[in-house]
């Protein structure tokens, strides 16, 4: 998948500001903003691999209910706050963040080829070779540190994604 994912630690201001919009295009606005003001320490750029990502953290697709919380909601998970033809916002509290961080500390990168190699069964149209799995695997690696540093800052944390 072509679009690019990030996730954004959220001050309290930005978490009230985020959730007190009356609409996407507001909720939209807002993110913008963030995407200008947060630096790259409170922001985490995934590119593409968010798509491997979720899917191995879940059942494999990107169905918003699959698989279990905690490891659903590092990416596509939590609550969503607006879902359209082109862009994507969900968001999770301070204490989902720790949850995600603390089930994401355990994975390894064995655990994560396997979950990968079922991706073939999917309809994942990613280029699914091994640099796509050391990009996952990279980016995977970056998502559990942002997440653990967000967790011990208790901020609150959404992911967004812009399809092309």
């Amino acid at each position: 998948m072509a679009s690019v994912g990030r996730h954004f630690m959220l001050t309290s201001e930005q978490d009230d500001q985020l959730l007190k919009a009356a609409d996407d295009a507001a909720r939209l606005a807002v993110v913008e903003r963030l995407g200008k003001a947060v630096d790259d320490e409170n922001s985490l750029v995934t590119g593409g691999a968010w798509d491997a990502i979720h899917r191995c953290l879940t059942d494999g697709t990107l169905n918003l209910d699959g698989g279990d919380d905690p490891l659903a909601h590092a990416v596509l998970g939590g609550r969503h706050l607006c879902e359209s033809d082109h862009s994507f916002i969900s968001h999770l509290t301070a204490q989902q963040v720790a949850a995600t961080a603390t089930a994401l500390d355990g994975l390894d990168k064995d655990w994560l080829l396997s979950r990968y190699r079922k991706l073939t069964s999917t309809d994942y149209d990613g280029p699914y070779d091994s640099d796509d799995f050391i990009a996952t695997w990279d980016n995977l690696t970056n998502l559990r540190g942002f997440l653990q540093r967000a967790a011990t800052a208790r901020r609150a944390v959404i992911f967004t994604v812009d399809f092309d």
